[in-house]
């Protein structure tokens, strides 16, 4: 314990039986439980620290101390106005990609023009938020009576880290750490029709059955799409700086130079000429050949996937399916072909150069791979090596030629892909837009608690070796206890964060070093894919695993188990349906379970061999998988059951109510208390009283407080009476119906 803690435990009476409360004191200090190094860091990503002191008696009538610590999170606000500052770069770029098209015949032209006014629209909505939260400066809180305001959509409601540090008498000193924060939901968008898992399935339904005005492309060709041209965007420039160091070690006349940078810029050649192996581009190709003035003006079949074949006598005589998109007389379809393999000849001439050249000095001449079509070198082996002097004069023309190339496919092929996406857009506007919109805000408060769980773990757990080599090997659970209902306007809410948490999966961590006093977390990318930089002191960052020094990416694996537990969910399960949430728990045992596995297979033997010493999580699993099977009302075993498989494996815990205020206190409680008792030996006659006192004077009291301005946890009797065994809180500490 720090300091304070012990100067002020030494005032606690004895007599704890007689207490009402073990509450020693309060204090406003946060806990530096990292070191002295971490905290600036915790320090500027933590804020408004509330701190409980208790004291508890053991089984063996000793005593236990506790520390509970709540604080706000300045990423609440720093990561909506990071991502939203992202989504207006890259939808201006989609947008400026649509413009540059090219001719296109009147009908997809107005489609253009159609999506374009539609698309300049939402751009100017996220610059206004953007300019709207950029006043906030400093803020680290959004309350719960704040959830419907449109300004704040994308800011997390209510995140806190609920911190519990014990200190018994006979066993090692522990941490535990839940984020809490409201569940992940566009509450100003409303839930009139549901939320986005209803409504992304049924957008994506009447898109394949309908489309006269556009061609049908699945959701996987669709992302398909904007990751090769992510790839584009990123290889391009990269070969170009790699070409250019080529012709820099040529004029250096440095054989060991040439030869590392014609292996830099061979590897990243092969992967932009692998980015364009897809069927899709091809399809999309012909398809936009069809949209130019003079093509075909039918409705074109949908583009067939590598799984799926066509079949044509299912269709009428007028839209029979060929090739996936109708054959134009005039259209080449091998032009393509070489104009692709162009970038590959290019590079084989280049390796043939280099090898001449070094072999000519002496040097050894195999710098490159043996590649088929050798009359393609024609124009090296027709070249005779001029003296050492010359080497940047004979490669600069084929360095050239591969950039005259590589430019040729990147204007077809880009154009071609945001055809795609143009189909994507064309379709039902402006439902497709707010779609978007809305998975971006639930996204959003995802990913902002999200990162704040990822910072808060990687620093309490930065000295054990087991945690780092787990993170860089198999990623790390994240788990999310939701307490939503199946009822009413919080069926929509579950469906939002359903498809928000299972959108973590696309968000990806790097460490860096940190290289100024800005230690906040910066994010790259694009909606299908996000990288966060995680930034670490330079002392702390050389520490690190050799793995995760050089950039490795670290995955994350969320997972949500929901059980609804207030009287809505009463009506749910008697009157109404709960298959929404047997699903999203059935679909999230099967990814702990895959995550499980995958931890098995791949953690070194001997720390599999001490960890299956220390915990039975096959036992925990199956428990928790028949738990699930068995359909009971209001079955909080899962909670209890999920949660304790993530702390054994090193998870992120997430608990989530509508706002993070009362259920959500009535659960972290009751599993801090629950912990005490079962990992700490707390006194089985304390149990209640323990619990009636976090209760009542802990943190969770001081976050009802802060959000609505009154120390009443917003339940009424009828709730009271609904809720399970140990969700109750205690007399005098409630009030009015939930808000």
């Amino acid at each position: 314990m720090g300091e304070i803690e012990d100067g002020e435990a030494d005032h606690i009476t004895a007599d704890v039986q007689g207490q009402k409360c073990a509450l020693v004191c309060e204090c406003s200090a946060p806990e530096n439980l990292s070191g002295k190094d971490n905290l600036p860091f915790l320090n500027a990503v933590l804020k408004n620290p509330v701190c409980k002191l208790y004291r508890f008696p053991t089984s063996d009538n000793k005593w236990m101390r506790i520390r509970e610590q709540m604080s706000e999170s300045i990423l609440s606000f720093h990561i909506p106005k990071e991502l939203i500052s992202l989504h207006i770069k890259e939808d201006l770029c989609r947008n400026q990609e649509l413009k540059e098209l090219g001719e296109l015949s009147p009908h997809w032209d107005n489609l253009r023009k159609n999506v374009l006014t539609h698309c300049d629209q939402m751009v100017n909505m996220y610059q206004d938020i953007l300019t709207e939260l950029s006043k906030e400066t400093g803020s680290s809180f959004k309350s719960s009576s704040s959830k419907g305001e449109k300004t704040l959509e994308f800011v997390p409601i209510n995140l806190h880290l609920q911190r519990m540090h014990v200190h018994s008498p006979h066993l090692k000193d522990a941490l535990y750490d839940v984020i809490t924060v409201g569940a992940p939901a566009a509450h100003f968008q409303g839930f009139k029709n549901g939320g986005l898992r209803k409504l992304l399935h049924r957008f994506e339904t009447e898109r394949r059955n309908t489309g006269y005005q556009f061609i049908y492309y699945s959701p996987e060709n669709t992302a398909k799409a904007k990751e090769v041209l992510s790839n584009i965007n990123q290889l391009q420039p990269l070969i170009a700086t790699h070409a250019d160091l080529l012709l820099d070690s040529a004029s250096q006349h440095s054989p060991d130079s040439l030869k590392n940078s014609l292996k830099m810029l061979s590897e990243k050649t092969e992967l932009f000429v692998h980015a364009f192996k897809d069927q899709l581009v091809r399809s999309a190709l012909l398809a936009l050949y069809t949209a130019r003035p003079g093509g075909i003006l039918k409705k074109p079949p949908s583009p067939k996937s590598s799984t799926e074949e066509s079949s044509p006598q299912d269709l009428p005589p007028p839209m029979r399916r060929q090739d996936s998109i109708p054959h134009h007389s005039d259209y080449d379809e091998e032009e393509w072909d070489r104009v692709w393999a162009n970038v590959g000849k290019s590079l084989n001439c280049i390796i043939a150069m280099v090898d001449k050249l070094i072999g000519s000095d002496g040097g050894s001449e195999d710098s490159g791979d043996s590649r088929d079509g050798e009359q393609d070198l024609s124009v090296v082996d027709s070249i005779k090596t001029r003296p050492r002097e010359d080497w940047y004069e004979q490669l600069y023309p084929l360095i050239l030629t591969l950039k005259d190339s590589m430019g040729e496919v990147v204007n077809r092929a880009k154009q071609s892909l945001t055809f795609v996406l143009l189909q994507e857009l064309a379709y039902s506007l402006p439902q497709c837009l707010m779609l978007t919109l809305r998975r971006d805000i639930v996204f959003s408060q995802a990913l902002a608690g999200l990162v704040c769980g990822f910072i808060i773990k990687l620093h309490t757990s930065l000295h054990d070796p087991g945690f780092l080599q787990q993170l860089h090997t198999v990623g790390l659970i994240v788990q999310y206890e939701g307490l939503l209902s199946t009822y009413s306007d919080e069926i929509g809410m579950l469906e939002d964060m359903a498809v928000g948490i299972s959108d973590l999966k696309k968000v990806a961590f790097k460490i860096i070093e940190a290289k100024s006093n800005d230690v906040l977390p910066v994010i790259t990318g694009r909606r299908e894919h996000y990288v966060v930089e995680v930034k670490l002191p330079a002392r702390l960052f050389e520490a690190l695993p050799l793995q995760i020094k050089e950039g490795q990416l670290l995955h994350v694996h969320p997972v949500l188990f929901n059980v609804g537990i207030n009287e809505q969910q009463t009506l749910a399960e008697r009157f109404g349906d709960v298959s929404l949430q047997e699903s999203i728990n059935q679909e999230n045992f099967e990814l702990l379970k895959e995550y499980y596995t995958i931890f098995m297979e791949k953690m070194p033997p001997d720390y599999i061999s001490h960890f299956h010493e220390q915990n039975d999580l096959k036992g925990l699993l199956e428990n928790l998988h028949q738990n699930i099977q068995a359909k009971k009302r209001k079955n909080v075993e899962i909670m209890w059951l999920a949660a304790t498989i993530c702390r054994k494996l090193n998870g992120i815990r997430f608990t989530c109510c509508k706002s993070a205020k009362d259920r959500t206190s009535m659960s972290v409680t009751l599993e801090q208390c629950s912990i005490l008792r079962d990992e700490h030996q707390l006194h089985k006659d304390f149990f209640i009283r323990a619990l009636d006192c976090m209760r009542r004077e802990g943190c969770r009291i001081e976050n009802v407080l802060k959000n609505i301005k009154c120390r009443k946890y917003a339940f009424n009797m009828l709730q009271l009476m609904a809720f399970p065994k140990y969700y109750r809180p205690p007399e005098g500490t409630y009030g009015k119906a939930d808000t």
